[in-house]
């Protein structure tokens, strides 16, 4: 089993940045698709971002981005910390959400459609909140 634990949330301004961290356990992550989620109140969850381990061959993870955060938000992944961020860069009030890491084994078929629903994803972690304020 892998546990995820998010950390990173909190209370910032309009324009601010923030780094969340999904730091997993129980074993490594490193070749894992890890997404990100947020969930607003009385909103359904939505996917923000996602990567994808490129194999053996391709340098470097394959990254996904929802259209919403597409070049404010990064997705990156620490293999010696067992860990995956989320960069969050000229953040807007309706990016206020508490947001979930989750991860599906590399055994899991990836692409630009599954990646984006929650099924995919084995293990979810708690979540951690962001709120903007305007």
């Amino acid at each position: 089993q892998v546990q995820l634990a998010e950390s990173g949330g909190g209370l910032v301004q309009t324009g601010d940045s923030l780094r969340l961290s999904c730091a997993a356990s129980g074993r490594s992550i490193s070749s894992y698709t890890v997404g990100w989620f947020r969930q607003a109140p009385g909103k359904e969850r939505e996917f923000v971002a996602a990567l994808s381990w490129g194999g053996y061959i391709r340098s470097g993870d394959y990254t996904y981005y929802a259209d919403s955060v597409k070049g404010r938000f990064t997705i990156s992944r620490d293999n010696a910390k067992n860990t995956v961020f989320l960069r969050m860069n000229s953040l807007k009030p309706e990016d206020t959400a508490v947001y979930y890491c989750a991860t599906a084994p590399s055994s899991k078929s990836v692409d630009s459609r599954t990646v984006v629903s929650g099924d995919l994803y084995d293990y979810w972690g708690q979540g951690t909140q962001v709120t903007v304020s305007s």
